[in-house]
């Protein structure tokens, strides 16, 4: 419950298992009557504290109806602590020193992974691409033909433009404009916006900030599309505007009326549904357009550093595991381990009782989540180049995204494994929200490990000369 806008919690019933293994004779008992203690200073509550009478019961062991008198009582308590600091009480609860332990404990093995795997690529990449220089650059001089292998010699195709361009072109202008969403937020919670109990400021932040936020992914996206030559940039943006939009609306709408059906406060009023629709036809929209025109007339060259040939070169016959199911596995696994400790902080505070209020450390575990991503996406895309398989465009985007996926494995063992939740409505609204959440993590990851795709395959094709 609430008062005052502080939280209390407390027990409904209790269940008397003493004595009986078998479920079926447990007796269930309801509280009766509730005692609350609340202190104030001056006219300010300050604090507030329930506790159930356990004589004043009701046996509710027979399932049938029963008329049940509910009562309560009050004490109030004067105190001295000022109004201010009545919050400080809930926001130290999860900054207790054993929970900083866990999260500095999770961040620095976070952070030697992280180390280990840059050290580790970068040392390999360097050498690996060094020896291919060295090697390429003497092929030229002895000039003869040679046996063509390796990521060279796929040059007339590395950037021969993927097939469905405009539906990566919007996904990775949604994915900017959500990177840039995450940002703000972060920025916001840093700064002490999203304090414990300020309900309903974190999804106005998100819904306010995502409006603000549409002309970002209109630009990126119709730039994008006109780099790659597309030519209907209506369609694109429209495409952009409904990419995520779309399922969420659509999961929204279902769950909404789930809501309802079971008269449960959490179904959202007809007025706050009004009021995000005319956030959305009012500042979303027209953001979007203005960015897609704003990108449209950027007039950006897509710098490709090697001509393209006429005909698309055949791609060799690969094992499985180079197959694109298999990589998205390997990519999306290392992200997922730096990040899944905390993870579970989040959803215990989402879905749980749990306070969630140490963002600086949320701030950098998201930090080497994209630093892990980028790299691990440019050691998959090169690897791939390297087995002469030049169609990495979305090869590289789903690799990026695939933690999005890990993550909603995640819901499945945390549904199952670490919550209590049961029924239709609580089932369908955790996943229903997760997968949500999810498919966004999916684009913002697979457009950071595109963009680190595209910077490095332009920068190694930038290095050697070809004819």
């Amino acid at each position: 419950m609430y008062y005052d806008d502080l939280p209390i919690w407390g027990f409904l019933g209790k269940v008397d298992k003493e004595g009986k293994n078998d479920p079926s004779e447990y007796k269930y008992y309801l509280f009766k009557h509730l005692h609350f203690t609340i202190f104030y200073n001056k006219d300010r509550v300050i604090e507030i504290a329930a506790q159930s009478d356990p004589n004043n019961v009701v046996d509710l062991t027979e399932d049938k109806e029963v008329d049940v008198e509910f009562m309560y009582s009050v004490k109030w308590k004067e105190t001295e602590i000022q109004f201010e600091k009545r919050m400080e009480k809930y926001s130290q609860s999860s900054s207790l020193p054993h929970h900083l332990e866990i999260h500095w404990f999770s961040i620095i093995n976070s952070c030697v992974t992280v180390l280990l795997l840059t050290g580790f690529l970068a040392t390999i990449l360097m050498r690996v691409l060094k020896n291919d220089f060295v090697k390429y650059a003497h092929d030229e001089e002895s000039a003869e033909d040679l046996e063509e292998t390796g990521w060279k010699y796929i040059h007339g195709d590395v950037f021969r433009y993927p097939s469905y361009k405009s539906l990566l072109a919007a996904a990775v202008g949604s994915g900017t404009q959500l990177f840039t969403l995450t940002i703000f937020i972060f920025m916001l919670a840093i700064v002490g916006v999203f304090y414990p109990y300020n309900r309903g400021a974190l999804f106005t932040a998100l819904v306010v900030i995502y409006a603000l936020t549409a002309g970002i992914a209109g630009y990126t996206a119709a730039s994008f599309f006109c780099q790659l030559e597309g030519t209907n940039w209506v369609r694109n943006l429209l495409l952009t505007g409904a990419l995520f939009c779309g399922p969420l609306f659509l999961t929204f709408c279902f769950l909404n009326t789930v809501a309802i059906a079971y008269s449960a406060t959490a179904a959202l009023p007809f007025g706050t549904i009004v009021v995000i629709f005319l956030i959305w036809a009012l500042v979303t929209t027209p953001l979007l357009v203005l960015g897609g025109i704003a990108g449209k007339n950027s007039k950006a060259e897509f710098q490709a550093p090697v001509r393209t040939t006429k005909y698309p070169r055949e791609i060799p016959q690969l094992p499985w595991y180079r197959k694109t199911l298999p990589q998205m596995a390997m990519a999306g696994f290392l992200p997922f381990s730096a990040i899944y400790i905390e993870l579970y902080y989040i959803f215990a505070s989402v879905w749980g009782h749990r306070i969630y209020t140490i963002y600086s450390i949320l701030f950098i575990v998201f930090i080497i989540l994209l630093i892990v991503t980028a790299f691990i996406t440019v050691a998959l895309t090169y690897f791939q180049l390297a087995a002469e398989d030049h169609e990495w465009w979305w090869r590289s985007f789903l690799c990026g995204g695939s933690t999005g996926l890990f993550i909603y494995g995640y819901c499945l063992y945390y549904y199952y494994a670490r919550s209590d939740m049961s029924g239709f409505m609580q089932t369908s609204f955790f996943f229903g929200y997760m997968a949500c959440v999810c498919y966004g993590f999916f684009l913002m990851l697979g457009s950071i490990g595109f963009r680190a795709s595209l910077f490095f395959v332009r920068h190694i094709y930038r290095s050697i000369k070809c004819e």
